[in-house]
């Protein structure tokens, strides 16, 4: 069967901060576009070979995705559902406060007027299921966000809450998903 790819978007200055993006439309640093470059001259290093990639609405998804387009020549689109998870009341917060680490756990809660953690995964899930089923062989780049990248290790990977919760991918970080 087929695989995917998973990249993170290149640095923001929320991530500089430790503040939680989430939903919250927030640039590249000049940092992070350079990372963007470097990881698509590196997936041309790497012989890494993608029909398509698929990126979240957000400008730091959108434009780490422009950036390996124009250096991979690989076309790219806008997945709507690639989107991060709205993290409610817990936008431009600290990523490592307490509060914050103790309702990731929670799987149901909105995080007052954000989004739960079931429908994120419902929605990525739904995501990974059609690029299996309707793939035919083509290979993809998703260009997301953490919180997403929980979700896609998770649809791939056996994870206990607590490893789940934990999880992480670095700034225009790669990584392969096979489907089985």
């Amino acid at each position: 069967m087929g695989h995917v790819y998973f990249v993170r978007h290149g640095q923001t200055i929320w991530n500089v901060e430790n503040k939680i993006c989430g939903a919250t439309d927030i640039a590249l640093t000049e940092k992070g576009h350079q990372q963007a470059i470097e990881l698509g001259k590196e997936i041309l290093r790497q012989g890494i070979k993608a029909d398509e990639i698929l990126y979240s609405p957000l400008i730091r998804a959108a434009d780490t995705a422009k950036h390996i387009s124009e250096i991979t020549g690989i076309p790219a689109r806008v997945e709507s559902r690639l989107v991060e998870q709205n993290f409610g009341k817990y936008e431009s917060t600290p990523r490592n406060g307490k509060e914050f680490q103790e309702a990731k756990k929670q799987f149901v809660s909105g995080y007052e007027g954000g989004e739960s953690m079931l429908h994120l995964a419902q929605r990525i899930y739904n995501l990974l299921d059609e690029i299996r089923a309707e793939s035919d062989g083509k290979t993809y780049i998703l260009v997301a966000h953490n919180g997403i990248a929980r979700v896609v290790n998770s649809y791939f990977h056996e994870m206990t809450n607590e490893e789940y919760a934990g999880f992480g991918v670095k700034n225009c970080e790669i990584l392969r998903y096979d489907f089985v």
